[in-house]
């Protein structure tokens, strides 16, 4: 992104009007007022409801596309939802800006809306200020708790499956700091995962009934699984070779292969476990909503992490996911 500007003709109320004020359906009241008031959802569901920040520096670079930003802000919070099951419904945005630019602006909330058009998901309120750049989404689904997907589903014997081709953002973010080189097409793929990642919603909506526990691939594959292994209470193997990888990511050394895809980060997948004999089932729901999965691996009743290889050779495990307050 360049450098804001010090365009400073809109106030705060005036940015909301021009950018983010937009009519709703399912909101009895949307922005513009102290509270956005929703329909209760449906009968027999609950509220699902997430929230994710992404801060300048951090969650991403000066440089990306505001549009490719507003997209990013939203699919990482509509990972969430994926990962419980839930149609999304409605959301809320607060953004820090560190002065008025009605270019970034423009780009950023045509992203946004995009992606938000695509889902059918409103916005219905928010928050803008000056400050550093930031955004702070909070989305709102539904779900019917018999139906959720939760963390703390799976069991001794289930399959360890996950959508996608993880990696190709870390790969992306290794490009950027000038560790990894790519011709600039391949680069240009990788970054895209990286900068619009797609969120699995309907991969999600159809694991209902099929997986028995579900977590998006946010700060990496193996991190994640340890969050999934922890709240369920079991452990796990994992075919470090059996996982999917892009084309371009297919290209690079076996050892940057398998740091990417188990430890990258920023995928935005679906990593969940579901009975072994559902197996048809879970690839046929996969194939009818043209999501992409791979078993990688099973449930075990030992606790702890086993990785192996595809001949059934242990891997040395020195990968670890991202924590915001160690990395």
């Amino acid at each position: 992104m360049a450098p804001l500007d010090a365009n400073m003709s809109l106030g705060e109320f005036e940015l909301i009007a021009k950018y983010f004020n937009r009519p709703t359906s399912r909101a009895l009241l949307g922005p513009g007022d102290d509270c956005a008031l929703l329909a209760a959802p449906s009968p027999g569901s609950h509220l699902a409801i997430s929230s994710d920040m992404l801060i300048e520096g951090r969650h991403f670079i000066s440089t990306v596309a505001p549009d490719r930003l507003g997209h990013k802000a939203l699919a990482v919070n509509l990972s969430d939802l994926a990962a419980c099951g839930a149609q999304p419904m409605a959301f809320t945005l607060a953004i820090s800006l560190p002065r008025v630019d009605e270019g970034f602006l423009a780009g950023f909330s045509r992203g946004l809306f995009a992606l938000a058009d695509a889902h059918a998901i409103e916005l219905v309120g928010g928050d803008t200020t000056a400050g550093p750049l930031s955004v702070c989404i909070t989305v709102i689904g539904e779900v019917a708790p018999a139906q959720m997907l939760r963390r703390d589903g799976a069991r001794a014997g289930d399959d360890l499956w996950v959508s996608g081709t993880p990696g190709d953002a870390r790969l992306a973010l290794e490009v950027l700091r000038g560790t990894v080189a790519l011709p600039g097409d391949a680069f240009e793929r990788v970054r895209r995962a990286m900068e619009l990642p797609q969120p699995q919603v309907a991969l999600g909506l159809a694991l209902r009934g099929l997986a028995s526990s579900a977590i998006d691939v946010s700060d990496g594959l193996i991190g994640d699984l340890g969050h999934l292994r922890e709240c369920s209470r079991v452990g796990a193997t994992v075919e470090v070779d059996a996982i999917a990888c892009s084309d371009v990511l297919a290209t690079q050394p076996l050892a940057l292969r398998r740091r990417c895809a188990l430890a990258g980060g920023d995928d935005y997948e679906l990593l969940f476990t579901a009975p072994a004999q559902g197996r048809d089932a879970v690839a046929a729901a996969a194939r009818g909503v043209g999501a992409q999965v791979s078993r990688i691996g099973r449930i075990d009743a030992e606790p702890g992490l086993r990785l192996i290889d595809a001949g059934g050779q242990s891997v040395i495990d020195t990968f670890s996911g991202f924590d915001h307050f160690r990395s």
